[in-house]
């Protein structure tokens, strides 16, 4: 298990010049961050992927900040050693205001250690707003939720030299206007191997290839709990929701045949006592 000490940026950055692999997972609750902080993660996201895995929306796009501070707050109960990154929803930070005020809200009112958004060079000054405030930043490029709204398909980037290297832009950019870490979202491995070797802070791959300083995946992705969508890069670890649904399904018999509540689930009286009660209820 990782140190007990609190995980910050700076020791991510540790973690970076010493070789040392970064984890990343998401969480929307109490119970699932207190999971992935005994697993030893280095970083919970609370991402806005909440909207699809979590409430079964078809989109993320919809969720608000105010459900983003919600989530946040519970998933703060719940984990204490790893850093908490929330990320910030699609709209609300289309310009330097919006992006301070929704920053500050999700630290202030959510108790998140940190914010994530998603952009290119041209959301570096958000970036650099953000950071002089006083609040770090995970920056996002590859693969994201903006380009996808916006054209209505995930075209997969950098596999042109042309926007191999828009996204290195975007990355350096990032980086230079103050992010503490990169996601990389996917993106070809050799691409992911460039940018984390070219860069001080580090990399969290999204199916960008192992070069990346640490990987990240949904965590109701990789324990079977949300089968929709099955990318390239997703490895399921357990098929949670087949041994849910087995142990529900095995509840419902037990009560219909009258197998459960046995003896030992039930709590008794006295017979004395009962005898008394009785008693007491026939006058």
């Amino acid at each position: 298990m990782s140190t007990q000490t609190k995980v910050t940026p700076s020791s991510l950055r540790a973690k970076k010049r010493a070789g040392q692999k970064i984890t990343m997972l998401t969480a929307y609750d109490s119970p699932m961050a207190a999971f992935i902080e005994q697993a030893g993660a280095d970083v919970v996201l609370v991402s806005d992927a909440v909207g699809t895995v979590g409430n079964g929306r078809a989109e993320a796009v919809s969720v608000t900040v105010e459900e983003m501070i919600y989530h946040t707050r519970a998933v703060r109960n719940g984990a204490k050693r790893c850093m908490i990154v929330t990320t910030m929803p699609f709209g609300s930070y289309n310009a330097i205001e919006d992006a301070l005020q929704t920053a500050t809200r999700l630290m202030k009112e959510g108790g998140a250690d940190g914010v994530h958004l998603e952009g290119t060079s041209r959301e570096s000054a958000l970036v650099r707003g953000i950071t002089a405030a006083g609040i770090p930043v995970m920056g996002h490029v590859g693969v994201t939720k903006q380009k996808i709204v916006s054209t209505g398909r995930i075209n997969l980037p950098g596999r042109t030299a042309a926007s191999a290297r828009q996204i290195i832009a975007d990355a350096v950019e990032m980086a230079n206007n103050g992010a503490f870490a990169l996601i990389l979202e996917c993106l070809p491995d050799r691409l992911g191997r460039v940018i984390t070797q070219s860069l001080d802070i580090p990399t969290i791959g999204i199916g960008s290839g192992g070069d990346c300083d640490g990987q990240a995946l949904v965590t109701q992705d990789m324990l079977g709990l949300y089968k929709e969508l099955a990318p390239r890069f997703l490895k399921v670890y357990a098929d949670l929701a087949k041994i849910t649904v087995d142990a529900l399904g095995a509840f419902r018999r037990e009560v219909e045949t009258g197998v459960y509540p046995a003896p030992e689930h039930t709590y008794q009286i006295d017979d004395a006592e009962l005898t008394k009660l009785l008693a007491q209820l026939r006058n």
